[in-house]
């Protein structure tokens, strides 16, 4: 009998009229976000490969070590083809400098301001809005409609029990909605297939994971509609509390959860952090300056002592001391200011943790936003993104200026230009002692982020487990609500 309830929902889905044109809708936009994304992806692999390029360039004709500056540009990931997540929020390039910490700057929106007021539509957006609506107008009368047509009292009549019945349904229309989405699915891997994507091994595992937690959601909003259908006996009721339920669900309770962890937990904004540290940068290059200038009168007032001749000899015999002295003490300005910084960034990191956890556990009780995030874990666009860059990048930064450090002092040139005043020779103004290009045969090379399948699985194991509750909790409420159906 189950078989036969499960054969005749098939047929009631998949040989209706709204269910080809719905199909067909769904089809056209997977397939078009798929292929905006890759667009986007083959865009953002041109300015990576432009950015290094012209850095490479840039570094390569520099003249002196103290000027060796570099440009790092985020590497893209294929899945951001799928889930764009927060990767055009952020910036896609950071300055390695000695002087300035690392900040990624330059987003995609930023650049093109168009595309934050529209956005992507990329594989989530169609998931959690589409196919949600979708699942919708297919569910929300799959008890209540039978009652009004009077088939359900019918064929309860018979020897049917209602349990039988339920899970025959339930299935049915499970398979009716889920298996003709493996057509637009395949459909889009093989559009990717097409254009020569990079996926490695790893990439196509995630990709799977992906998809497993996008039918998941899929089951989730296939279960709520049936069991709105036996909360009331009309499908026009029904079909408000599935609207209502999709509207909290998807809308409300992610940015509410969001809203309210941000009034419990305050994290200075910004340009209250930019502020302290500029403040503070201030503050120390000030002293330095001072400390400069209270070394050099000391300096000139011990030159004093010594008789006209000797001076111009002594001073070209400690100037370069002098200046090892003075630049020892500028590095070190420089290292205060990077341990500030680096202070000020956890502090700041830690508060916007804590309220970042509140946000997403109030948010995880709409199974949308759990899908959400398990989709940007998945893919590596998460909310750590710009973390984990800036980290790599600051690591990388120590490395570069290390290695600037070592090849200064090899060449025996503090670098960019120096100028001194005397009042015998008056006005001198000394160039870098290096001339032409710079050997960077031995420079370290930035190992980009690797985002494997297990770090993926972990990280997405929590939200994907939120969903599945939610399914069983509506599954069992259905089947539970059911037994209890009144069919007259």
């Amino acid at each position: 009998m189950e078989k036969i309830i499960l054969l005749h929902e098939l047929k009631n889905i998949v040989l209706t009229p709204k269910f080809y044109s719905s199909f067909l809708v769904i089809t056209v936009l997977l397939l078009l976000s798929v292929f905006l994304g890759i667009r986007n992806y083959k865009d953002t692999v041109k300015q990576y490969e432009t950015v290094t390029r012209l850095s490479n360039q840039e570094m390569r004709e520099s003249s002196d070590w103290m000027g060796l500056n570099a440009k790092m540009h985020r590497k893209p990931d294929p899945l951001q083809i799928f889930v764009s997540g927060i990767n055009d929020d952020i910036g896609r390039y950071s300055n390695i400098s000695t002087f300035n910490p690392v900040k990624l700057i330059h987003s995609n929106y930023s650049d093109n301001p168009v595309y934050a007021v529209f956005r992507f539509i990329d594989f989530t957006f169609i998931v959690t809005i589409i196919l949600s609506l979708f699942v919708i107008i297919f569910t929300y009368d799959a008890i209540n409609g039978e009652k009004e047509r009077g088939t359900l009292q019918l064929v309860l009549s018979n020897a049917v029990l209602r349990k039988d019945y339920i899970i025959g349904k339930i299935t049915g229309i499970w398979l009716g909605l889920i298996v003709p989405l493996f057509i637009p699915v395949l459909l889009s891997i093989l559009i990717v297939l097409l254009y020569r994507i990079p996926f490695a091994a790893d990439g196509w595992l995630r990709l799977f994971l992906l998809l497993s937690a996008s039918f998941l959601l899929y089951t989730f909003f296939i279960v709520l509609g049936i069991l709105s259908s036996t909360l009331t006996p009309h499908s026009s009721t029904s079909f408000l509390i599935s609207l209502s339920a999709w509207i909290l669900f998807v809308f409300i309770i992610p940015r509410a959860g969001i809203m309210t962890a941000a009034q419990i937990i305050k994290v200075p904004g910004f340009a209250e952090i930019q502020g302290r540290e500029s403040s503070f940068e201030k503050q120390r290059w000030e002293k330095n300056m001072n400390d400069a200038q209270e070394r050099w009168k000391f300096r000139n007032a011990e030159m004093a002592k010594f008789p006209k001749e000797k001076r111009s000899a002594i001073r070209n015999q400690k100037m370069w001391e002098w200046m090892e002295e003075e630049d020892k003490d500028r590095k070190q300005v420089q290292i205060d200011i990077d341990n500030y910084n680096v202070k000020l960034t956890e502090d700041f990191r830690n508060n916007k943790l804590q309220q970042e956890k509140l946000g997403f556990i109030l948010s995880s009780f709409s199974p949308v936003s759990a899908f959400q995030l398990c989709a940007m874990n998945i893919a590596g666009t998460d909310i750590n993104l710009k973390n984990r860059y800036e980290d790599l990048l600051t690591k990388y930064r120590t490395d570069f200026n290390n290695y600037k450090e070592k090849k200064q002092k090899e060449s025996k040139s503090p670098g960019g230009i120096r100028i001194t005043i005397d009042s015998e020779s008056g006005l001198k103004i000394e160039t870098s002692r290096e001339k032409g290009t710079l050997d960077l045969s031995g420079l370290p090379a930035l190992h980009d982020y690797s985002y494997s399948f297990g770090q993926a699985f972990l990280s997405s194991v929590k939200s994907g487990g939120i969903i599945i509750f939610f399914i069983f909790i509506c599954l069992g409420a259905s089947v539970w609500k059911f037994m209890r159906f009144d069919v007259r």
